[in-house]
This record gives C-alpha cells, structure tokens and sequence, in this order.
C-alpha cells in the first residue's frame, strides 16, 4: 500500500505520525545506548521523519494564521 504524502494527510493523521515517528525514535536511541542497534543511519532517517511532519503542521498553522487575518 502506499502511503500518502505528508501534504495530503489530515491534521489528526499527521499528529498521529508524529508520535509514531517520535516513539520510534526513542526506541532507536534506546537500542543504540544499550549496544542493539545494527544501522545508525535509521536515527538520522527517523530524526528527519519527525522534522517533516513538524514542517508541515507548522506550515498549516501559518497558512491558517494568515487566512484568518486575511478575513478581518
């Protein structure tokens, strides 16, 4: 199944992701502090997931921003 992209998804799927995304990071650093961890480079991909769907939240909570301003 593929997924849908961050841009598409709705606000409460995103928030979703995001604490998806954050466990799983947490899990990671977990498993590199005690020695279990085998790629690395999986933080550095998860750190970046969590980056993406805080972009997007921030960029609709601007876009919002501005079209209620825009209204008044």
């Amino acid at each position: 199944m593929a997924e849908k992209k961050l841009t598409e998804m709705a606000d409460t799927d995103l928030l979703e992701r995001l604490n998806e995304s954050k466990e799983e990071l947490f899990n990671l650093r977990f498993q590199n502090v005690t020695g279990q961890l085998d790629n690395y480079a999986s933080i550095k991909v998860a750190k970046r997931q969590v980056a993406r769907v805080l972009t997007e939240l921030r960029t609709r909570e601007i876009a919002a921003a501005e079209a209620l301003e825009g209204s008044q």
